[in-house]
């Protein structure tokens, strides 16, 4: 797919201001864990996103967007640096004390925009390093590759569920981000943190070209969101019955099993207020940028890092969760805003990967990649431009070697997504699944014995692009 070339030149101006039209704002907004069909523009009844559904009508929602793996590391790599897992070579969760963190040789898209001019910063959920707290010799964040600054991230493994101030994980000795001092009161929540920080950021930035990396921890268990949202929801619908008997947070406050409904399989309300939470904070940017007369200068994207985790919520229609190469771990929510330059109220069925973000964002910057950074994305700005237009023929690949099956399910192997066309590879079976996602996106219906011809060319596409990457179907690269 060749993409359209941004004009980055406005129309005709009052004498004595230059005709060039500062490069565009870049806001990236990435939730944790959020599946698919959670926000309310893509269908969901229960969870509320009146600013999400308004910056899809203000823009485009992709229906087959994907994640370039189905948990969290890999594709924060990818994101940063344009490349599949296969070739970064973060192809899991990287745990606390990993002593290969994302390697400085790359260079990331912060790193290129940050050369370029831009104010760069990231706030939240950086995993993409191990933690000296934890024994890593080699710890990396976020400023050492390319953000100026880096804000309400993590120093030790994620304090899941320990969301308010003062952010300590039950009777560990320090806070697990780097806040130092409460903000927002007593019950400061973190998602409101993040938000408050993000608008700071932009004020701050308001009169140079900034790019902002929004890192959201929620929606990853174990889900706490505050509590007047949550009863909110529990009034709205009864939540489903807890999958765990016991539940940490319940526990230490005293109570036996999970009373307070962190672990509900449907109608979660935590999951309902963590997200609420998240949409708070882009309809917070979404009001500073037309306060800033920032709009049209501002590129906006949401999306989720991987599919929902099936422990808490449903992906359907769409088959398995968090960990799975099904569609239910690996197609995530997206929605962009430009106005001016991206159309609204669009909705756009062409599939395409993170690891497109970085080529696109350097192209709507005007900005040339670098030659030694070798991208595996393509640009997608002519699609934002003109949705429907263009059709993509490259293919779209997974890779995904497990040592063991992963807690929520999911197996070693890989995949490939060809137009209409899927197939998925098990490596500890050697079996082949090839589904027609046109007619069957919730893949019930493995045709792989029956389309033959069509599941051996994509698994020699598979194959061979493995092959040329050097990637291994054992754990490690």
């Amino acid at each position: 797919m060749i993409a359209c070339v941004l004009i980055l030149t406005c129309g005709l101006l009052p004498a004595g201001e230059s005709s060039a039209r500062r490069p565009p704002n870049i806001i990236f907004i990435l939730a944790d864990d959020l599946g698919w069909a959670e926000p309310g523009c893509y269908g969901n009844k229960f969870n509320e996103t009146p600013n999400l559904d308004r910056m899809a009508r203000q823009g485009i929602r992709f229906t087959e967007a994907y994640a370039a793996a189905p948990v969290c590391s890999p594709y924060r790599a990818s994101f940063l640096t344009g490349q599949y897992p296969a070739r970064h070579g973060i192809l899991d969760y990287l745990r606390p004390n990993t002593d290969t963190p994302l390697s400085t040789d790359h260079i990331t898209l912060a790193e290129m925009l940050k050369k370029n001019g831009y104010a760069t910063c990231m706030i939240g959920k950086w995993h993409l390093s191990g933690y000296r707290y934890h024994g890593a010799m080699k710890e990396l964040r976020a400023t050492d590759h390319g953000f100026d600054e880096e804000l309400a991230s993590e120093v030790k493994g994620v304090g899941n569920g320990a969301n308010f101030w003062p952010y300590v994980f039950r009777t560990q000795p320090i806070r697990w981000l780097n806040i130092d001092r409460n903000r927002l009161g007593k019950n400061e929540y973190l998602v409101d943190r993040m938000n408050d920080e993000a608008v700071r950021f932009i004020e701050r930035n308001r009169d140079r070209p900034f790019f902002l990396y929004l890192s959201h921890y929620a929606t990853h268990t174990i889900l706490n969101g505050k509590p007047a949202l949550v009863d909110k929801y529990r009034r709205k619908h009864p939540p489903g019955k807890s999958v765990r008997k016991r539940c940490y947070l319940c526990g230490d406050a005293g109570l036996e099993g999970d009373p307070g409904n962190h672990w509900a399989p449907d109608h979660n309300p935590h999951l309902a207020a963590m997200l609420e939470s998240i949409d708070d904070g882009v309809g917070l940017i979404l009001r500073k940028l037309k306060e800033l007369k920032l709009d049209e200068d501002t590129l906006l994207v949401f999306s989720s890092d991987n599919g929902g985790e099936p422990q808490v919520t449903s992906n359907s229609p769409l088959r398995g969760g968090k960990s799975s190469l099904y569609e239910g771990g690996i197609r995530v929510p997206l929605v962009v805003r430009w106005p001016g330059t991206v159309p609204a109220g669009g909705t756009c069925s062409t599939p395409t990967s993170n690891v497109d973000f970085y080529p696109t964002f350097l192209e709507a910057a005007g900005i040339t990649p670098d030659a030694k950074q070798k991208l595996d994305g393509i640009s997608i700005l002519g699609l934002l431009k003109k949705p429907g237009k263009e059709n993509r023929d490259t293919p779209l690949f997974w890779h995904y070697p497990l040592a063991r099956p992963h807690f929520l399910g999911g197996h070693s192997g890989g995949a490939v997504r060809q137009g209409s066309w899927k197939l998925i590879e098990w490596f500890d079976t050697g079996k082949i699944e090839l589904f027609n996602l046109a007619s069957d996106p919730s893949e019930k219906n493995d045709l792989s014995a029956t389309r033959k011809q069509i599941a051996e060319k994509l698994l020699g596409r598979l194959r061979s692009w493995r092959e040329k990457l050097g990637a291994k179907t054992t754990a490690g690269k």
